[in-house]
């Protein structure tokens, strides 16, 4: 297999074990706290370490400075600090669990969440947030050249000898497994050229892919910077990203298959390090912030991010085309089948798939 490292499957197994990450704290930051007891004196100044995965860094921008001006507005004029992270959503799921100390975590996927609830660091159910904890949308798609020159329309186009394909990397990104799962899905959903239901085919699928697949980035954001310095026939990617390089004047052309998976973007307050930084009040504060009318309008204008509504989603409409299939992962099973049956070792569907198309 072109260009990817043999040593992948290692590193897919050790999604917990990867890269740690340290923080310090400014001088603003409360001091004298007593953890054990739950009692902490919040700083003049709070500031809130957020980390994100890679794709939205722009329209964070913009919600946290909002945010800033609405809380400064109604708090007697008192600031927040906000020190932004971005990064693949599983790496940064992973900095967190080894150290870093994030206040609030906005993940790609419900997966890297809970990766850090299974730390122990978030300890209530972030799920029982407005929307499902789910803040933003989007869909797996293709990023083609001009014109696509390859013909690229479906998830089996991707199949055709000589195709160089970019994706980001399973092991650090989790809109790498987003572009799994969507191809996966669409096979067992009858597209793709697969009968419905039929496993076996959905293998074959995944394996003329990955067979294709010429580098894994650590990022769906570096992946597709990777495609806009001319690397690659096409990316597979968040549509955000392609709507995103359309709005800077970029020339990247965007292929949304028929059958496809509505990626849906989870945020989390990190519960031990918030009361560790005694910044609740600020990050809760926050986090419900997201899901305002206000935010959702910054999502969809600036970061190109879809309703978390399904039919909503599958619609289109303001910018965002149509899905003639649009599913969720509860209509595959969700994230514990998911997880199970296409990324397990050593019997899962892609797992085999991977390991076939290095053969």
């Amino acid at each position: 297999m072109r260009g990817i490292d043999k040593r992948f499957l290692a590193a897919l197994l050790a999604l917990g074990l990867l890269g740690a990450a340290c923080s310090s704290k400014p001088s603003t930051e409360a001091t004298g706290d007593d953890v054990a007891t739950g009692e902490c004196t919040a700083a003049e100044t709070p500031v809130i370490t957020f980390a994100a995965y890679s794709t939205p860094r722009e329209v964070y921008g913009k919600i946290i400075s909002a945010f800033q001006a609405l809380w400064k507005e109604e708090h007697d004029d008192q600031n927040i600090i906000f020190q932004e992270s971005y990064g693949g959503s599983t790496t940064q799921a992973a900095n967190i669990v080894n150290g870093f100390e994030a206040d609030i975590f906005a993940a790609s996927l419900g997966p890297d969440i809970d990766q850090v609830v299974d730390a122990g660091l978030i300890t209530s159910d972030w799920t029982q947030q407005p929307d499902g904890g789910m803040v933003s949308s989007s869909i797996a798609v293709f990023d083609v050249r001009e014109g696509n020159p390859e013909g690229l329309a479906d998830w089996d186009d991707l199949t055709t000898d000589g195709l160089e394909i970019l994706t980001p990397d399973p092991a650090s990104s989790g809109g790498a497994r987003w572009n799994i799962v969507g191809a996966y899905g669409a096979a067992m959903r009858g597209h793709a050229g697969v009968e419905e239901g039929d496993t076996a085919g959905a293998q074959e699928l995944l394996t003329g892919i990955f067979s294709n697949v010429t580098v894994l980035d650590k990022s769906a954001r570096d992946s597709i910077k990777n495609f806009e310095a001319g690397n690659g026939d096409v990316a597979i990617t968040y549509e955000n990203e392609i709507l995103t390089a359309n709005k800077a004047g970029l020339p990247d052309e965007m292929v949304i298959p028929p059958s496809t998976v509505m990626i849906e973007n989870p945020v989390a307050i990190v519960d031990k390090n918030v009361d560790k930084h005694c910044v609740r009040e600020v990050a809760e504060a926050f986090v419900e912030y997201l899901h305002t009318d206000e935010a959702k309008e910054l999502y969809t204008t600036v970061g190109f991010l879809r309703s978390t509504d399904k039919a909503e989603a599958q619609k289109g409409g303001e910018g965002f085309p149509a899905v003639e299939d649009l599913f969720t992962l509860d209509d595959i099973g969700g994230w514990d089948q998911i997880n199970d049956e296409v990324f397990g070792e050593p019997d899962g569907v892609f797992t085999k798939a991977f390991a076939e198309a290095q053969a």
